[in-house]
């Protein structure tokens, strides 16, 4: 096992914004370490994403797109039938990121060369390929199904060759009656103060796969980011079977995270499982 080796660096203000995962640094290899990078802060906050719009015109899509996220769900709109997505783009075993929390919970980032991603897992719909850039969770569940929200809500990000956000996996997290071995992987929690991260963490994400039938029901819809500036363009696809973690794990996210839904927004221009 590897000790981390702790770094001094200059501590900035926390951040209290969804993670855009730029993270990338790989200056240690596969050697974990601990570095702190800081955060930026944000004019921002979940408590009040009703009224983003307002705050900063960057932010106007907020309160005017025609896709905005999240959105509620349920089994009375059927479940995606047209959508095919295929993970063979993630291969079993170990890639290795950046474990963090961005300051509302636990977060990874993938290590890869600047600006290019086609090295990371991907997944494939409609016949276009996105990479998985990183991941975070927000508490409680920025979805909910049938009015009933999960505890924690876990987000694969994917982007396009570009970088350009154009996917997000989203899982429902809950406690169930053993331990969850996605998360059994992970190092000791971070806590939402900390601007802490272990460099050099390997994650297997198939495993997070695996646990929910591979996300074999969903729903799917076009939709947006669900921080400023809320950009549009981002096909979500929510697992219908819930990621279960035992209280023990449970409890440990919950921890180290705090208050980061936000608000669900009016059906629109949708596309809901099209």
């Amino acid at each position: 096992m590897l000790f981390p080796i702790v770094l001094t660096s200059i501590l900035l203000p926390l951040a209290l914004a969804c993670p855009d995962h730029s993270n990338i640094q790989n200056k240690f290899g596969k050697r974990q370490v601990t570095t702190d990078p800081g955060r930026a802060i944000t004019d921002w906050a979940y408590e009040a994403s009703y009224n983003w719009g307002r705050l900063n015109p960057a932010y106007e899509l907020c309160q005017t797109g025609t896709q905005q996220a999240p959105i509620p769900l349920g089994l009375n709109q059927g479940l995606a039938k047209r959508t095919n997505i295929s993970f063979d783009g993630y291969p079993s075993g170990n890639v290795t990121g950046n474990f963090f929390n961005w300051g509302y919970g636990p977060g990874f980032t993938l290590h890869h060369d600047e600006h290019d991603y086609t090295t990371l897992p991907h997944m494939l719909f409609n016949n276009e390929t996105v990479y998985l850039k990183g991941w975070h969770i927000h508490s409680p569940a920025d979805h909910s199904v049938g009015g009933d929200r999960s505890k924690a809500e876990m987000h694969f990000v994917h982007v396009d060759t570009k970088g350009d956000y154009r996917a997000v996996l989203a899982f429902r997290l809950d406690p169930g009656s053993h331990d969850s071995a996605f998360f059994a992987q992970l190092p000791k929690m971070i806590g939402f103060n900390s601007t802490m991260q272990y460099e050099g963490t390997q994650v297997d994400h198939r495993l997070a796969l695996d646990e929910v039938n591979m996300v074999n029901e969903f729903w799917t819809y076009k939709g947006s980011l669900t921080s400023p500036p809320c950009k549009e363009g981002v096909q979500w696809f929510i697992a219908r079977t819930i990621l279960f973690v035992s209280d023990g794990q449970m409890q440990d996210i919950l921890r180290v995270s705090t208050y980061s839904a936000r608000q669900e927004q009016e059906v629109w221009l949708h596309e809901i499982n099209v």
